[in-house]
């Protein structure tokens, strides 16, 4: 199958998925698969398929398999590491979930949803301190509400150590 074709399938998947469709996205996808068992792109579109669908169990070794190939394409590659990380989490495999969702804010460091979602990890993980200032630390620095970036210098002093008193 040429290139061309195989974004076409691609493509008709996603035209599937958006119209609501999104069992017969993941049989053309699951098809293309086992054409392209080695291509990541086509991992990544089969794994948020499964997570679209619910089925998160078996979203994750299509979302490992586009990991590890290098060849993955930036925003696949973030989109991976979002959604592994999150799916990671939905199954109780936290460890795994906060694992990721680090190894995506090391590679993008400025992605408020990596951190988010990080942040949720840690909460189940019992990191408490750390997921709340990772979102005081987002909420200062991306929030356009006027009262928040009033006060942005001291929510970014107290999101360092909130148990800190004088």
């Amino acid at each position: 199958m040429s290139a061309d074709k195989k974004k076409d399938l691609l493509d008709e998947a996603d035209r599937l998925r958006e119209e609501g469709r999104p069992e017969e996205a993941r049989k053309r996808l699951l098809a293309l698969t086992a054409e392209y068992p080695g291509d990541a792109e086509v991992a990544y579109r089969t794994a948020w398929i499964h997570d679209v669908l619910g089925l998160e169990s078996e979203a994750v070794p299509y979302y490992e398999r586009a990991l590890a190939d290098e060849e993955l394409a930036t925003e696949d590659r973030r989109g991976a590491l979002l959604g592994l990380g999150s799916t990671y989490r939905i199954l109780g495999r936290y460890g795994q979930s906060v694992e990721t969702l680090r190894r995506g804010m090391e590679e993008f460091p400025d992605d408020g949803a990596l951190r988010t979602f990080l942040a949720m990890a840690l909460f189940n993980t019992g990191e408490h301190d750390e997921a709340m200032r990772l979102l005081l630390e987002l909420t200062a620095s991306t929030s356009q509400d006027p009262y928040v970036q009033r006060y942005r210098r001291a929510i970014e002093h107290y999101a360092k150590d909130l148990h800190e008193t004088v």
